[in-house]
């Protein structure tokens, strides 16, 4: 079995660096999703209030026999939700849903900073809260940019512990990246093969061949070597153990250069924009 590494993360944490999410598995597919990661060696799982499968991931941790702390699951608030008095209600149904007294990271899964007055920093607050009575054991946030970043860091005490946007070789998403890796905040990449479009990519097929793996492996490895988390989804056995297969090799640095070279800035993304995402559905 594959030895997945650890981050550590700026409140001394530690964060599998490969995961399983579970973003669009189907309710009912959950839960035997997830116990199959498990088995695979998975030790890291992505949900979300929005994704609505909560109560099935809680499920396949229970029933799979291991222990609670040694799995690290993380889970994302509604955006419905950011009014703190809501926020709080909301996290206490996650951990209702999970069945779990705490969860390893909870974060705000979009800015919204065209909605609640743009005050995503109220709702960052109330988010410390959650970290400093426990039940969060880490905290961050999902999709922000610099601006919405800086805005934090000036009018709170706490630095997220990762932010976790939209990366992959047509969007290298480098300037958030790189703000991340200046202040601590660890990037946690989504979206990771650009819903298989880096796939047939000609130079990537071509590092492929070159060393033995496929090109979804090639692509989540240049993403390890880059120092970003992963969490590909897939609810076929065989496609995630071969995600989980990414330690036994190694892509050469030129190669990661070629990959990188690949962005296509705006044009690449494939979700969208967080300046502009205005979805708070009821």
């Amino acid at each position: 079995m594959s030895t997945v590494p650890g981050i550590t993360l700026n409140d001394g944490n530690a964060i599998p660096q490969l995961g399983f999410g579970v973003f669009q598995i189907e309710t009912g597919d959950t839960a035997e999703a997830v116990g199959q990661a498990l088995e695979i060696g998975y030790r890291h799982i992505d949900t979300a209030e929005m994704y609505g499968n909560e109560k099935e991931v809680g499920e396949a941790v229970r029933a799979s026999g291991l222990d609670r702390g040694d799995i690290f699951v993380t889970s994302k608030l509604n955006n419905s939700f950011h009014e703190p008095q809501a926020a709080r209600e909301a996290f206490d149904k996650t951990l209702f849903e999970l069945g779990f007294d705490y969860v390893d990271l909870f974060l705000i899964h979009w800015p919204l900073p065209t909605l609640y007055d743009g005050d995503y920093v109220s709702t960052w607050k109330t988010m410390e809260e959650f970290h400093g009575d426990g039940r969060a054991r880490s905290i961050g946030v999902s999709n922000f940019q610099i601006e919405h970043l800086e805005k934090l860091a000036a009018e709170t005490d706490t630095v997220p512990a990762v932010n976790q946007i939209e990366v992959h070789p047509y969007l290298t998403n480098d300037a958030v990246r790189g703000y991340g890796q200046e202040h601590g905040i660890a990037t946690e990449a989504w979206s990771p093969i650009a819903q298989g479009g880096v796939l047939d990519d000609t130079t990537i097929t071509r590092i492929a061949e070159k060393v033995g793996k496929t090109s979804a492996q090639v692509v989540l490895r240049w993403h390890i070597q880059r120092g970003d988390i992963v969490f590909p989804k897939s609810v076929t056995p065989s496609r995630m153990k071969e995600n989980f297969e990414l330690f036994d090799f190694e892509i050469e640095p030129d190669d990661v250069g070629e990959i990188s070279a690949l962005d296509r800035g705006e044009d690449g993304r494939t979700g969208p924009h967080p300046d502009t995402f205005a979805h708070a559905p009821s």
